[in-house]
């Protein structure tokens, strides 16, 4: 008689039955049709000891990423064939053993929260995310080591219960670099890398861009507002250009501009219309045209060289940066290591991208399509396609 066929039984790390290593850091489950689903484990194999040994607080991390490469900052569960930051950061999360792995599989276990939501290709330089974890020991430094070098957590700080990083926050800074050939004027000046930019330019430049400060109706810079909507209406302020300065023998600026929140492509048509009048296709009263209630056409500039600079928390540091628990998010001990981030993987990428690709170039021979003295008969409908994001969202860079 012919002895029963028993189970194989598979031991962590033991041959599987191809004959390959299953590893001890990976499950293995079936789905349905038999195909093998892997899942990242955390190294931590009993969780309720881990939460025993280490307390499960709300912190705050800084994060610093390129983002070339990767289809923006948030994860898209069921989507696994763009990669996004989120993905890295929350599989990092999980090996390094402060989050379960069912919150990496459900990320409002661990109340994750960014604070902008940046699209494809756009980097950051001073992120904020919020999340629940286990305070375990050299923290940020076991994170690291599980990310690839283009992506940081630069600091670690603890918030009270309630934090969410992106309602807590005040205000976001983002910087646009750009090479100063873009502002060349187009019948007096060259128009390739060999262009520098003048004191009076740059004066000019200024002066335009001073303009945006204060609350206006930004309608014209976003195709998901209508003129009588009132979410159109933004508050800018600050907003100005720093000295140019050259890299591999092309000249850039960087654009700075700190705002409450921005719409979709606000940022990059704001550029893009200061571009316009200094180049001189438009004259400078389309910017106060394009606050009223006309339709006016504003170029988009390149997404290439927006990041993510700053976010703040001013009210949240009032209330509870001095209270004897929690610190100021606040990140002056940090500032050198963002200033080397930036220095090592986003601006190189952006310059290498612009050489490469030549995007500001192309954007630039679109100029002379664009009617700047026309306007659009009529009043935009209050009823345009609606923003997908809630307001206080970040401008992200979105391509078309």
């Amino acid at each position: 008689m012919a002895e029963p066929v028993k189970e194989a039984v598979l031991e962590p790390g033991g041959p599987s039955p191809g004959g390959g290593k299953r590893g001890a850091s990976d499950h293995e489950n079936r789905s349905e049709n038999g195909q093998v689903v892997k899942k990242f484990k955390s190294n931590v194999d009993h969780e309720s000891e881990q939460s025993k040994k280490y307390p499960k607080k709300k912190v705050a991390l800084l994060v610093s990423y390129s983002g070339k490469g990767y289809h923006g900052m948030q994860r898209n569960i069921g989507s696994s064939q763009f990669k996004t930051i989120e993905d890295e950061l929350v599989q990092a999360l999980v090996r390094s053993g402060c989050i379960p792995e069912n919150h990496g599989e459900d990320m409002k276990k661990m109340s994750f929260q960014r604070c902008a939501r940046t699209d494809k290709g756009v980097s950051a330089a001073g992120q904020i995310v919020s999340l629940k974890v286990w305070l375990i020991e050299d923290i940020v430094e076991k994170i690291n080591s599980y990310l690839p070098t283009h992506i940081r957590i630069l600091g670690l700080k603890r918030v009270t219960g309630g934090f969410n990083s992106k309602n807590k926050c005040d205000a976001r800074t983002y910087m646009y670099m750009m090479p100063t050939f873009a502002f060349a004027h187009k019948d007096q000046d060259v128009q390739n890398e060999s262009y520098r930019m003048n004191p009076e330019t740059l004066q000019k430049v200024n002066q335009l861009l001073a303009s945006y400060k204060g609350t206006h109706n930004f309608h014209n810079f976003t195709s998901q507002k209508g003129a009588l909507d009132p979410s159109a209406k933004r508050y800018i302020m600050d907003m100005y250009c720093e000295e140019p300065f050259v890299r591999e023998g092309w000249e850039f600026v960087v654009i700075k501009v700190k705002g409450q929140s921005f719409m979709m492509h606000q940022i990059r048509k704001m550029i893009g219309l200061v571009v316009a009048v200094v180049k001189g296709y438009a004259s400078e009263d389309i910017l106060e045209r394009s606050w009223g209630q006309e339709k006016v056409d504003i170029p988009k500039a390149p997404g290439l060289g927006l990041v993510l600079e700053q976010v703040h928390f001013e009210k949240y540091n009032r209330r509870f940066g001095n209270d004897g628990m929690h610190e100021a998010l606040e990140w002056v001990v940090e500032e050198a290591k963002i200033a080397d981030f930036k220095e090592d993987y986003i601006y190189p990428t952006i310059i290498q991208t612009e050489r490469e690709e030549k995007s500001m170039a192309s954007w630039l021979g679109t100029l002379p399509i664009h009617d700047f003295n026309a306007t659009a008969s009529g009043v935009q409908s209050s009823d345009a396609k609606k923003n997908n994001e809630p307001d206080g969202s970040d401008d992200g860079g979105e391509s078309d």
